[in-house]
Order: C-alpha cells, then sequence, then structure tokens
C-alpha cells in the first residue's frame, strides 16, 4: 500500500473541488473557536462568581454555636429520670462563645499535613452611633497576614491597604455599605457601641467591598489585638478558627474529625457552598453541551460534502479500482480527505479561538459590586484546546467514515458500463 500516493489522490479530490472543501473546513473552523471561546468565557465566569464566595469561605470552619443545653436539670434529676420529660422554651447555655484552649488547638491544627493554612478570627457584633441612630454591624477581628494569605483579604481592599490595621492601633477597616451609611472617610473615627455596652472609637483606615451587598453593609474588619480590647477580653479569646486544606474534597472528613478531637463545632465548604459548586457545574455542562453540538453540526456539513463527492467522483472512483486501487484504498482516500478537512479546519480554530479569547479578556468590565475585576474573565486552560482538536479529528473520522465505506463498495464494472 502506497500511502504517498493515497494522499497525493486525496490532495487532487480536496483540490477539484476546493471551494466544497473550502466550505466544510470554516464549518469546522466556527465550530471549534465558538467552541473554545464559549467554554473559556463560560468557565472564567464560573471562577470569578464562584471566587466571591468560595475564596473567602475556609475548607473548615471551626467555631462554637449558642444553642440550649442538651442536658437539663430536670434530666438529670433522679427523681424524674424514668420519666418523659417535656420542656418548653429552652434557653441558650451560657457557656462561652470563644474556642476553648485555642492556643492547643492552632497548635494541633498547624501540625497536621493536610492542613495549608488557618487563620483566627473573632466575630462581634457591634452597633455604629451616628447621631441618634444606631447602625447594625459586625467587627471581624482578623489576623491579617493569614488572612490576606489564605483567602484574599487584600483583594477586596477598594481604599487603603490590610496592613494598617497592624500599623494603625485601634483601627477598623468598614465595608463600602457600613462606609456610605456613616459618611465616613479614611482617617475619620468611628463610634462602635459593644454588646456589653462599652463605646469606643476606632479610626477608618480602609474600605473593603466583597461584590455582595448584603455582606458589605454590615461586615468590617480589625485586627485581633483591637477587636479583643474592643470586647474586655484576654489575648487568647478567639470565636472561630477558619482552616484552609491542601485538598477541598478532605473537608468533610476533616470537620467530622475537628469536631470529635477539638469538643466544638465544625462545618466543612462543601455543606456550606453546595449550591454555588451545582451552579458551576451546571453552566460548564451548557457550554459543553453547545460546543459539542456545533461540532456535530459541522460533522453533517462534512459528510453532505463527501456524499456530494462520491456521486460526482464515481468515474473517478471505478478508475481507481479498475486500476488495480482496492476498497480499502479508496476507503482510506476519503477518510484521509474527512480527516484533513478536521485537521486543518480544527487548526484554524484553535487559533481564531484562542484570538476571540483574547479579545473578550481585554474588554473592560467595570462594576461596582466588583472592584477588583476590570475586564472580562477568561480561562485559558490547555484542556479545552486538546478537547477541541480530539473533537474536531472524531467528528471528522465519523463524518467521512459513512461516505468512505460507500465509495469503497463501488462496482467498477457498473460504473463503466454506465458511461
Amino acid at each position: 500500500m502506497n500511502y504517498k500516493l493515497i494522499f497525493n489522490i486525496s490532495a487532487s479530490l480536496l483540490l477539484a473541488r476546493w471551494k466544497q472543501t473550502l466550505v466544510a473546513a470554516i464549518g469546522v473552523t466556527f465550530s471549534i473557536t465558538m467552541f473554545i471561546t464559549l467554554l473559556s468565557f463560560m468557565t472564567g465566569l464560573n471562577g470569578l462568581l464562584d471566587g466571591l464566595i468560595l475564596n473567602r469561605t475556609p475548607h473548615v470552619r471551626i467555631y462554637n454555636e449558642i444553642k440550649p443545653n442538651k442536658n437539663q436539670p430536670v434530666n438529670v434529676s433522679g427523681q424524674y429520670k424514668k420519666s418523659y420529660n417535656f420542656i418548653k422554651s429552652i434557653k441558650a447555655t451560657g457557656s462561652r462563645q470563644e474556642i476553648y484552649n485555642s492556643g492547643a488547638v492552632m497548635q494541633s491544627i498547624r501540625s497536621d499535613l493536610r492542613v495549608l493554612g488557618f487563620a483566627p478570627r473573632i466575630t462581634a457584633p457591634v452597633l455604629f452611633n451616628t447621631g441618634t441612630i444606631d447602625i447594625t454591624g459586625v467587627i471581624n477581628g482578623i489576623d491579617v497576614l493569614a488572612e490576606s494569605n489564605l483567602f484574599h483579604f487584600n483583594d477586596y481592599i477598594i481604599t487603603g491597604a490590610a496592613v494598617d490595621l497592624n500599623n494603625v492601633p485601634n483601627s477598623i477597616i468598614l465595608g463600602k455599605g457600613v462606609a456610605e451609611k456613616l459618611l465616613a472617610e479614611p482617617g475619620d473615627v468611628v463610634q462602635v457601641t459593644t454588646s456589653q455596652g462599652g463605646i469606643v472609637p476606632l479610626k477608618v483606615v480602609g474600605f473593603f467591598q466583597s461584590g455582595l451587598q448584603d455582606f458589605d453593609k454590615v461586615q468590617c474588619y480589625a485586627s485581633i489585638n483591637t477587636t479583643q480590647k474592643l470586647l474586655g477580653k484576654p489575648n487568647n479569646y478567639i470565636t472561630d478558627i477558619q482552616v484552609k486544606l491542601k485538598d477541598i474534597n478532605l473537608a468533610p472528613a476533616v470537620a467530622k474529625e475537628y469536631s470529635t478531637l477539638f469538643q466544638a463545632d465544625t462545618e466543612d465548604i462543601q455543606t456550606a457552598n453546595s449550591q454555588f459548586e451545582t451552579g458551576s457545574f451546571i453552566r460548564t455542562l451548557i457550554s459543553y453541551a453547545v460546543g459539542i453540538t456545533l461540532l456535530i453540526v459541522a460533522g453533517f456539513g462534512i459528510y453532505n460534502i463527501l456524499n456530494m463527492m462520491i456521486y460526482e467522483k464515481m468515474d473517478s472512483i471505478a478508475i481507481l479500482k479498475a486500476t488495480g486501487f482496492s476498497g480499502s484504498d479508496v476507503n482510506r482516500v476519503f477518510l484521509v480527505i474527512a480527516l484533513s478537512i478536521g485537521f486543518f479546519g480544527g487548526i484554524v480554530g484553535l487559533f481564531f479561538g484562542f484570538l476571540l479569547s483574547n479579545v473578550i479578556d481585554q474588554i473592560p468590565f467595570k462594576t461596582a459590586a466588583l472592584p477588583t475585576i476590570t475586564t472580562y474573565p477568561v480561562n485559558y486552560d490547555p484542556a479545552f484546546y486538546f478537547i477541541g482538536a480530539t473533537f474536531s479529528l472524531v467528528t471528522t473520522y465519523f463524518a467521512g467514515f459513512f461516505p468512505a465505506r460507500k465509495a469503497s463498495r463501488v462496482d467498477p464494472v457498473i460504473i463503466i458500463r454506465g458511461k
């Protein structure tokens, strides 16, 4: 079998019908271009939307939830031990909100090889005093360095710098919504009333904007030391420990383990944000479905063009078979034609897909809800290009398979008699 001859014959047939060949190649090119562009843009958008929550969410959160005590006095009383006790209006326990023995807990987490890092936090509900009006808010006492490294805290600071919380005593970074309500500017001093009734002045050193309006209307940030002073608590007072793992899939198992080990409440990221994973999966699935549909439509175009080519080249096929070419040789000729269209159309489609994705990546996209985003998000994952190239070859192969098989079965005697 002379492969060089087969390729030469395939090239001659392609060039003889170059307009139809060009139309088929353009169909493949367009399909691959839109497949790459759509998938890159949609997955980039998924990353942006999920990042608004997931980048700010720990893989495992350790805390103490306020809840009624299960061991009520009537239940532990010997007199009523064998009775059924119906208790209403149970009040929450007077137990502390902080994590017990937080220093030892953090040391244990630090030595866990599954842990990428952790950030301690204090959550303090407060009232911001502006004239005769009190505005509800929450001050999060954070370790600035850990919060920036693990949860991209710096990316959401639109005015000032996160490090100012450590450098300026009694300072606070206000959520954008809180700042607008207080008409506060950097350098101003705001009055804060704690849940214990104390009034403390804090200096505004910056603004924070996450892109979630309800969140930005409440949340503010201060250093852990400032928050501990604000609440009148000792240096070991911590209400939350936010853990980032090396493998996010381990979060549910690690959360259960930590709950038992540290006798505290835990929450894993899969439980806290299951709706975002579902939304991301569905959007990505739709992108793949649309892209693959485009490729299949292009495959039908190639199938029709090859079918027409066979009818128009019946005499050429008959001559090939009469001069010694077998049915399998003819089959290979038309498969080479189909794969050539898929290969060259796919290569050009990958190039234009990258080019169009790059154009989208440069389009300005500015919104008050997303201050850190300046252009439309695009994901340049090489896997998309590999999938596009592979699918273009697979689609064109099957598009050419049936016409090639039909051509291989042509009886040259019948064709020559007909001529």
